[in-house]
């Protein structure tokens, strides 16, 4: 079932997340989020979808403007976190889907995705929904002392 974030939600989700931000080049960012972190990201977005299955949270989609100022208010970057549980069962597909919908219902164009070059099953997984890479910056970030590409991908609405 997919449904909108809530409050609750937030223990769930930094269960997950935060193994991939302390042990990943998934993210850059090498700090953990609180669950009050969560919640204000919740909270704050317009959009903030979760999976859940049998009370269990499996992942998480939202979306932000990709930059500010009123030119960019139809272009918006998505961030898609799952739980090792939900990996390969379609879980990402049917949040990114009703993602991009509820986008789409808001008037937006286009979704951007920004994928570390060290993350093959994330710019795999795009590429399967329909996104096109169109930038590659090398060495943008660095995580574990070493350099990392970030791509974007992006995919009209």
């Amino acid at each position: 079932m997919i449904r909108a974030g809530r409050a609750g939600d937030a223990p769930a989700i930094a269960a997950f997340w935060n193994p991939l931000i302390r042990d990943t080049v998934v993210t850059f960012s090498p700090l953990e989020r609180s669950e009050d972190d969560i919640i204000a990201m919740i909270d704050g977005r317009e959009t903030f979808l979760v999976a859940e299955e049998g009370g269990d949270v499996l992942g998480f989609a939202t979306y932000s403007q990709f930059r500010g100022g009123p030119g960019y208010a139809f272009a918006q970057e998505h961030t898609i976190i799952l739980s090792p549980a939900a990996r390969g069962r379609g879980v990402g597909r049917a949040l990114l889907q009703a993602l991009e919908q509820a986008a789409r219902d808001k008037g937006h164009h286009v979704m951007i995705a920004g994928i570390s070059g060290g993350n093959p099953e994330g710019l795999a997984f795009h590429a399967a929904l329909g996104y096109a890479e169109v930038a590659r910056m090398p060495e943008l970030g660095r995580k574990f002392g070493q350099w990392h590409d970030l791509v974007f991908m992006q995919k009209l609405l």
